[in-house]
């Protein structure tokens, strides 16, 4: 018979009651604070809107409801397969308390990291409460993704939120169906609750009134100081860009200086976090010169900024630089995920001009087709874009950047969310101090217009893929793009995934090159080859199916870099002499990272 752990007693039951009742008046202490704080806002702007809102899922599940009220016989069918699955759970705890060994009846996914406490296995009770959660969870998101006849978009809507619900209902977020949780509350006799609500209180008042979970030790890195810290030098700007160039490691350095574009609803530095996961101080020690475009986070000035400002004010001006600071008017040029997108426009505008200045063109996580986008789709589509705008429009034109925060965060709600509620707030944890997390809690703001282009031209529309796009006065189309390509994806994005990027070798003109990483949106693109982690897949063919690539490819370990630089060394002319910043005509203005990094989001 399976024998429960010990632990589960209070060691001071005095004391127990004395903190449960602190918790208890903490709490009526953090409900007057918050209640305060939402009287105040009532006098505020108001913040942009959670997507979760009823007119915005409301539909959807109307259209569940009406498909389920409509077709009994899928009702019945649906619950016919739920209770045999209780049933035998039933039975193998029956028999598993008689004494026996039973395999369980469902068991966690192997990426699900609530369930890893031994107790889930080990104690009867808990495991029965880990799988009943299980059974019934998998049964309602089988159930809601089966329903036939449902529109796209709603399916795609009530598939979202319902796992949005499952998430939040699990046992492992709540302080007595949790056996960490319970044993941490009775052996430290509720100092852990006392913790967490001072940990909420705190988080509470960082986000002006609204949660803003605390993921990593923000003391712990400061941009410039142990994060960021590749040496080199503000060499141009303007309202809306700085452009870093750093200080050559190496005495000679290819010919054509290296360009990144990197997202702008991020800062740059996720492509130079710490100096073992830094990609540009990898790239500068291969011998390029390396320019990065640090993104001004948009404040009332910039509100008026539009997808075009980012190509002609952006682009455009970053080329000349670099021409002005290298003296080189050919390069080649790196765009990741958003910061991609723009450069793919770009490179169709230049085609459209005759402008041969980029050589060839690099692309992590970026995407032109966006008929197979990923998760982001279930926030888009025209009802909440219109919505959306009239929002930024009462937010002074911007999109705030907890709120982009709080969309992605959604996207994995269990790893990015609960975790953080469970570890904070009801272990009353600190937070691990994570050079990742932390640049992850570094949001920007983003002008309306902009913004709304993207939505609607991208993944609204699609229209870069369907040539329709028109920018700077020309219309786009992809096939012109001829220069040398190397598209980067990665096997688990969920932002961009590897299907969507894969659209992108059938659209272009030129040489491509596709490749996909191993894990995910970040991880998969700053994998550095001295952490010798993952792998990656390669195939010489393009058939038009990405899934007949993947048959055909072969897998490679480690880091996907060196695999990069082979291709991009070839395309990079000869070796000069290194660059130093300030050395050509542009003076250097400032020590990297440059003041546009420093600036934070609402």
């Amino acid at each position: 018979m399976d024998q429960e752990k010990p632990g589960f007693t209070i060691p001071d039951p005095a004391l127990f009651g004395r903190n449960m009742l602190k918790v208890a008046e903490q709490g009526q202490r953090l409900l007057q604070k918050f209640m305060d704080r939402r009287i105040r806002a009532q006098a505020k702007p108001p913040r942009l809107g959670d997507p979760t809102k009823a007119s915005v899922i409301g539909p959807a599940f109307l259209d569940l409801a009406k498909h389920l009220l409509g077709d009994t016989e899928y009702v019945i069918e649906a619950q016919s397969k739920i209770w045999p699955a209780y049933l035998q759970l039933l039975q193998s705890m029956t028999r598993r308390l008689l004494g026996e060994a039973v395999p369980p009846t469902i068991t966690p996914d192997r990426n699900d990291k609530r369930f890893r406490a031994p107790e889930w296995s080990e104690s009867l009770a808990f495991d029965f409460i880990k799988q009943s959660y299980l059974l019934t969870s998998n049964w309602l998101m089988q159930t809601v993704g089966s329903v036939e006849g449902m529109d796209p978009g709603n399916a795609h809507k009530v598939a979202f939120y319902t796992k949005q619900f499952v998430d939040a209902l699990s046992p492992s977020n709540f302080v007595l169906t949790n056996p960490e949780i319970l044993r941490a509350t009775l052996r430290s006799n509720g100092e852990n609750l006392l913790r967490g609500l001072e940990h909420l209180l705190e988080d509470l008042e960082r986000g002006d009134g609204k949660l803003a979970i605390r993921m990593t030790d923000l003391e712990a890195f400061e941009v410039g100081r142990n994060i960021a810290i590749t040496p080199g030098k503000v060499v141009f700007r303007n309202p809306l860009i700085e452009l870093l160039q750093y200080t050559p490691t190496t005495e000679t350095v290819y010919q054509r200086p290296l360009l990144i574009f990197p997202p702008w609803i991020n800062k740059y530095y996720i492509l130079d976090l710490t100096a073992e996961k830094s990609f540009i101080k990898w790239a500068v020690a291969q011998g390029y010169t390396v320019f990065v475009v640090s993104w001004a986070n948009p404040d009332a000035e910039l509100a008026d900024k539009t997808f075009e400002s980012y190509l002609l004010e952006g682009v455009y001006p970053a080329l000349d630089a670099v021409e002005q600071a290298a003296g080189e008017s050919e390069v080649n040029a790196i765009g990741y995920c958003i910061g991609g997108t723009l450069l793919t426009t770009a490179l169709a505008h230049m085609a459209a001009r005759g402008d041969k200045r980029i050589k060839c063109a690099t692309f992590f996580a970026a995407q032109a087709d966006f008929s197979e986008a990923g998760e982001l789709k279930v926030f888009i589509d025209a009802e909440q874009i219109d919505a959306l705008g009239q929002k930024m429009d009462r937010a002074g034109g911007l999109l705030e950047s907890s709120e982009m925060s709080n969309t992605f965060n959604m996207l994995r709600s269990n790893d990015l969310i609960w975790s953080f509620v469970v570890n904070n707030y009801l272990l009353g944890k600190e937070p691990a101090p994570f050079d990742l997390l932390y640049w992850n809690s570094d949001q920007t703001n983003m002008p309306k217009e902009m913004h709304l282009f993207y939505l609607r031209e991208c993944y609204l529309n699609n229209n870069l893929a369907k040539g329709e796009m028109v920018l700077g006065g020309e219309k786009l189309d992809l096939s012109k793009i001829t220069i040398p390509v190397f598209l980067q994806s990665s096997v688990d994005d969920h932002i961009a995934p590897y299907r969507s990027v894969y659209k992108s070798t059938k659209l272009l003109g030129g040489e491509v090159n596709f490749l996909i990483a191993g894990s995910g949106h970040i991880a998969g693109v700053i994998n550095p080859p001295s952490q010798q982690k993952y792998q990656y897949w390669k195939n010489e063919e393009l058939p038009d199916d990405v899934e007949e690539w993947r048959k055909g490819a072969t897998e490679y370990p480690g880091s996907w870099w060196p695999n990069w630089h082979i291709w991009h060394a070839a395309h990079s002319g000869d070796m000069v002499p290194a660059r130093q910043p300030g050395s050509g005509k542009l003076p250097v203005l400032m020590d990297a990272p440059g003041s546009y990094v420093l600036v934070k989001g609402r």
